[in-house]
């Protein structure tokens, strides 16, 4: 298996999918996002939303939470030569678009897809590798999306 097959390099790939339910919505809220429209149906009913909806950051969370247990099977199942790949920090993201609001109710579907690697000077034996995430309503409509980079341990690999 190659570094390019392994990292998924221009293949999108479902990672999972979250049904938003209101009580998780509002517990999300009252921690991290307490405004209106996230904590009471009748207030998000009169707000521009028109309906009680999940944070942005609710639906980021479930994004990373799918992409952490997708890269940790990931590495279970290596089958490559020499030692699996690691996963390490992000040094960010970028272009982060909340496109759609996500509803109490809906089921929305994760995906990542790979865009590409390089090796990092300062840290040999890693690479960057960056990702494009997204999110999907039921209709397929796009909700959610951004750009990532993260750091991956790759040995002395060359491919």
């Amino acid at each position: 298996m190659t570094l390019d097959e392994f990292l998924g390099i221009g293949v999108t790939k479902t990672i999972g999918a979250h049904t938003f339910q209101a009580g998780e919505i509002k517990a999300f809220a009252a921690k991290y996002d307490p405004q209106p429209f996230h904590l009471d149906e009748e207030a998000a009913r009169r707000s521009v939303l028109g309906g009680l909806c999940a944070s942005g950051w609710h639906t980021a969370s479930m994004f990373m939470r799918f992409d952490a247990l997708d890269r940790m099977a990931a590495m279970k199942g290596w089958q490559g030569a020499g030692p699996a790949p690691e996963f390490g920090p992000s040094p960010g993201f970028r272009n982060l678009k909340w496109l759609k609001p996500v509803y109490s109710g809906q089921t929305i579907t994760f995906a990542r897809t790979g865009l590409s690697h390089r090796p990092l000077a300062s840290r040999p034996g890693w690479v960057m590798f960056s990702i494009r995430g997204e999110a999907f309503d039921p209709g397929g409509d796009k909700v959610f999306e951004f750009e990532n980079a993260m750091l991956v341990k790759v040995g002395d690999r060359k491919d």
